[in-house]
């Protein structure tokens, strides 16, 4: 990446694109080690993870544990608040606006460099939803 860009200055839409990509892996990682490996199941179970609803649901968790970091609220709340031409399909408005949020800070934290907390982030999702904590309607 470039060292001379700001990343505080980048589209929260353009950040939760990345963010979005960046999730994706290590959930398809963690299903198949679960040992799904029927194309359908895996779509049907990777919703758990990566659904708008899911998304949603794990940034109320975040905020309940303390789990994000000052600089990764800022960026949440940029992707939340930012204008998208797209559309929420099968859930609200507020809904997809807070899962961008969530996919914004993941890119933000790629295009960081912040590997480690990319990985942290991640795993944690992952065990808030295997342990049943995320709370949402299917």
């Amino acid at each position: 990446m470039d060292e001379d860009v700001d990343y505080n200055q980048i589209n929260g839409i353009a950040l939760a694109y990345l963010g979005d990509a960046v999730y994706e892996t290590p959930i398809r990682r963690h299903l198949l080690a679960l040992g799904i490996t029927k194309p359908w199941r895996l779509q049907k179970k990777a919703t758990d993870y990566v659904s708008a609803k899911a998304q949603a649901g794990l940034i109320a968790l975040m905020k309940k544990d303390n789990f994000l970091k000052p600089d990764e609220i800022s960026v949440f709340k940029r992707g939340r608040n930012a204008k998208s031409h797209t559309h929420a399909k099968h859930t609200s408005v507020l809904t997809y606006r807070i899962s961008t949020g969530f996919e914004a800070v993941l890119g933000y934290l790629e295009l960081s460099n912040q590997h480690q907390r990319v990985t942290n982030f991640c795993d944690w999702c992952i065990k808030q939803v295997d342990v049943g904590r995320v709370k949402y309607e299917k």
